[in-house]
């Protein structure tokens, strides 16, 4: 018999605006305001705002280095 190899899904490169703001722990209206505010990176796909996993990571990454010196 062939064995058949089961693939893990690929990784999501962006995720919503909501679902940022549920991994940030923040209210969906704030993660738009952070968004409006520039403060959290997005782009545009279409008439979709997206949030690109990469640079969610990177301000995680660049926010605690602020706070621990």
């Amino acid at each position: 018999m062939d064995s058949v190899e089961k693939q893990a899904p690929p990784q999501r490169l962006t995720l919503t605006v909501e679902e940022a703001g549920q991994m940030l722990g923040v209210s969906r209206s704030y993660a738009y305001e952070l968004v409006r505010q520039g403060a959290l990176p997005c782009m545009r796909l279409g008439r979709r705002i997206v949030i690109p996993v990469r640079a969610l990571d990177a301000l995680i990454d660049r926010v605690v280095a602020e706070a621990t010196g």
